[in-house]
């Protein structure tokens, strides 16, 4: 049995309905992601497993009891708010000795129980600090040891990382794998970033007008998207309408819109006639001044460059097919003192492997 179920779950707020029938099982001991845009939800759901919204309809089953009318304060779930919600005025330790004191342990309980908390936070020798003397990372190590003081069924995690800067963020994404890992507590996560997503997950829901579009583990959730909604807002992806004109046993030809037939891996229930999109991620095209075309395997056009975005490691070549049609290539920065290889209106052929891309039907 899952540690939890959510069950057709609704939630509207007058007219709008924030959460939509949605339904979902958790493990025990996993990390589990909801994504998506703002407004898709995501927080609404986290706020309905805390008890501090309750549904309209649907059941939220954790360890096979409904809790869904079940108080905040009588689950065993805590919640690490994006703010942190320290008490300024308390140290370090007593933070986090706080919830301790509220279940009445025992004073040498409660010793040993935060020493042990500062030790799986790696903050030791913080405990009588104060949190304005605390770094961003620090503060939010402080917010998830008093989560966990109490060693909660669930730890709910609304948004953590949003306030951090990018590299304290990486950081702290490396700290939350090895914390959830160490203390077992399955992690409820809720964030609208991708890569973040990407990086943390077991599982990820990815939401959308309060339904969940995909549900599934990273490298399917990128790979190979359900839709065009989840291609799009995952990472980046060139989305190339077309027709299939033909349908092979391990491959199927599409015709793509003004620019010539690709050939692609068949899609689920795929017919001649039906048109869809063929998801293309940047890194998967080779691009090059010269390509041999006779490549077996290989789909290829020839284009020049439009437009360039350099990012540091990796550089995005936009290229302007024949027809005009813009597709995104990816070539890393790996060449010593060279910071780009193409120029805007250098003439580049651009080719793919058939298996490259991810049909989507319509």
């Amino acid at each position: 049995m899952a540690l939890l179920e959510i069950k057709n779950i609704v939630k509207q707020f007058g007219d709008f309905t924030a959460v939509d029938n949605v339904s979902l099982s958790i493990e025990t001991g996993e990390f589990f992601t909801l994504l998506g845009p703002s407004g898709c939800g995501k927080t609404t759901l986290l706020r309905m497993l805390a008890g501090f919204e309750q549904p309209d309809s649907g059941e939220i089953l954790l360890d096979g009891k409904n809790v869904a009318n079940v108080p905040p304060e009588k689950r065993p779930v805590h919640t690490v708010f994006q703010s942190y919600a320290l008490f300024p005025h308390m140290t370090v330790a007593d933070n986090i000795a706080f919830p301790l004191k509220m279940a009445k342990k025992d004073p040498a309980d409660i010793q040993k129980q935060v020493s042990k908390l500062l030790e799986d936070v790696r903050l030791a020798q913080f405990g009588n600090r104060f949190p304005h003397e605390l770094s961003g990372g620090q503060r939010q190590r402080v917010a998830i040891a008093r989560a966990l003081a109490n060693r909660p069924r669930l730890l709910l995690l609304d948004e953590p990382l949003s306030a951090l800067d990018a590299k304290l963020r990486e950081q702290m994404q490396i700290e939350l794998i090895n914390l959830q890992k160490e203390v077992g507590i399955t992690f409820i996560y809720v964030t609208h970033d991708q890569g973040e997503a990407l990086a943390l997950s077991h599982r990820i829901a990815v939401m959308n007008k309060g339904t969940v579009e995909q549900l599934d583990i990273p490298e399917k959730i990128y790979g190979f998207p359900k839709n065009r909604f989840v291609a799009d807002f995952i990472g980046q992806c060139n989305l190339l309408d077309g027709t299939i004109v033909e349908v092979g046993s391990d491959r199927m030809k599409v015709e793509i819109a003004g620019v010539g037939i690709a050939e692609t891996l068949p899609a689920e229930g795929a017919k001649v006639g039906a048109k869809g999109t063929l998801a293309l991620r940047p890194e998967k095209i080779k691009i090059s001044s010269s390509l041999p075309a006779d490549v077996a395997d290989e789909v290829h056009f020839r284009g020049t460059v439009h437009d360039c975005l350099y990012l540091g490691d990796v550089t995005i070549y936009i290229v302007e097919l024949e027809n005009g049609l813009l597709l995104e290539a990816m070539l890393p920065n790996s060449a010593s003192g060279q910071a780009k290889f193409f120029n805007d209106n250098d003439a580049v052929e651009i080719a793919w492997r058939f298996d490259a891309g991810h049909f989507l039907t319509e």
